[in-house]
């Protein structure tokens, strides 16, 4: 299972250090434990938890206090609408993979 320091987190969410350190004091779901030399270890799932406060907070304009209830509730009651944004995606992946495979052909047969 693949961890990750608090600056690779950094990196990859584009969340300050003490921006995380704070969120990790009021997201009861947000508490990667520490290695010996006190270093925090964040999981995927921790990496997944925080994109999504983010999302909530810079994209819905959600207050801290509320993207906390909301991702309570989220992990709670799992939204079957989750599930149908998902199916979305996925079939719009889909089209898009075909898409490439056709313009791959057609590059293939101007090449012979």
């Amino acid at each position: 299972m693949a961890s990750f320091l608090i600056g690779e987190v950094e990196a990859i969410t584009g969340i300050k250090a003490h921006v995380l350190r704070y969120w990790e004091t009021i997201i009861p779901s947000l508490s990667p434990p520490k290695d010996m030399g006190r270093r925090r270890s964040y999981s995927n799932k921790d990496v997944q938890v925080i994109l999504r406060l983010k999302y909530l907070i810079q994209e819905k304009k959600y207050t801290i206090e509320g993207a906390r209830d909301r991702l309570i509730e989220d992990l709670a009651f799992p939204s079957s609408d989750l599930g149908t944004k998902a199916a979305e995606i996925s079939a719009t992946i889909q089209e898009i993979r075909g898409t490439l495979l056709e313009i791959l052909s057609v590059l293939q047969q101007t090449k012979n």
